[in-house]
């Protein structure tokens, strides 16, 4: 005859709830190191948390983590498996940047984690092998042709015009604030932006007009001093930079071009930039790149320079 286990109490049922999970807590570490030192995006953080979750759970199937127990060969053995029969370069390279910096945040905490570096081989992919790709001029004219429509159109054509115009990316899209805006000045001040630093940027005029006609006859009054706000079970609530990206897809799809987010429209401005006759150190100011080499891909649009690049032909005249 079956028992009939006793009902728990309260305070069991909250006690089970209180078991600590030492990978849980071990992946928000980690998540807090992402945020507050290396500055990453919400979802750059989310990926990187994921594969790791992964590699944690199969080794150490919810005890405590102890890296000198992780082996090269667990590592190597992680890669195979996510990335199966036929891997993707994409999908390489997020395993290899997450497990990387995962094991370099285990060098801020005292772990000697060489030998596991040394089992994390980088997909091959030739360096600045392919063109940015960007909207044509007449692309750019659908673009905004198609703007704006929807519940919401000034404030969908105002984010099209901070990322057409300004090269802003979606979280600093969703991040910008009334108060980062002088109209006096015509700048807009960025924080706490991919770089970790404080931008001033010049306010361009067709953007400033779109922003203006947004606050003026669209943004309901709000305490909040977000500028771009959206509707969430009935109350107006701070952009996410999930639902910029969406604005700026849907009018991409609108207008019959390539379902693409902010970064085409950060090319779409390199290239125009280099175009005109900027020096890739001033796009590079625009695009608030840390490093001079994120912008060397656009150096193979400056055909006028290029055209000096070749040798002459054998048995040319020269």
């Amino acid at each position: 005859m079956n028992r009939i286990s006793p009902p728990r109490s309260a305070q069991q049922v909250r006690s089970s709830a209180e078991i600590p999970d030492p990978i849980a807590d071990e992946l928000h570490r980690y998540d807090d190191h992402l945020r507050d030192v290396r500055g990453l995006a919400a979802g750059t953080r989310r990926n990187h948390c994921r594969i790791v979750a992964q590699l944690l759970r199969k080794k150490f199937a919810g005890g405590v983590v102890t890296i000198a127990k992780l082996s090269a060969a667990d590592v190597r053995r992680f890669i195979a498996r996510q990335l199966g029969d036929s891997p993707s370069h994409s999908a390489a390279a997020q395993v290899a940047t997450a497990l990387r910096s995962y094991l370099r945040y285990r060098t801020v905490c005292g772990d000697s984690v060489v030998r596991l570096s040394a089992a994390i081989s980088s997909p091959v992919q030739w360096k600045l092998a392919s063109l940015p790709r960007a909207l044509k001029p007449d692309e750019v004219q659908r673009l905004l042709a198609a703007l704006p429509y929807g519940r919401k159109p000034r404030r969908g054509y105002a984010i099209v015009r901070c990322a057409l115009d300004m090269g802003l990316r979606a979280g600093e899209i969703a991040n910008l604030s009334i108060d980062a805006i002088d109209w006096r000045e015509g700048t807009v001040t960025l924080k706490g932006t991919k770089s970790r630093r404080q931008d001033i940027l010049p306010l361009p005029m067709a953007t400033g007009q779109a922003l203006a006609d947004y606050l003026q006859h669209e943004r309901l009054a709000n305490p909040s001093r977000a500028l771009f706000l959206c509707r969430r079970e009935s109350r107006d609530i701070p952009i996410t930079t999930y639902a910029v990206e969406n604005v700026i897809r849907r009018a991409c799809r609108r207008a019959g071009l390539p379902d693409s987010g902010s970064h085409l429209l950060r090319h779409t401005l390199a290239c125009r930039l280099v175009g005109n006759g900027s020096s890739l150190k001033e796009v590079a100011d625009v695009l608030r790149h840390r490093s001079l080499e994120t912008t060397r891909i656009y150096a193979k649009l400056d055909t006028p320079k290029l055209t000096e690049v070749p040798l002459p032909w054998p048995g040319s005249e020269s």
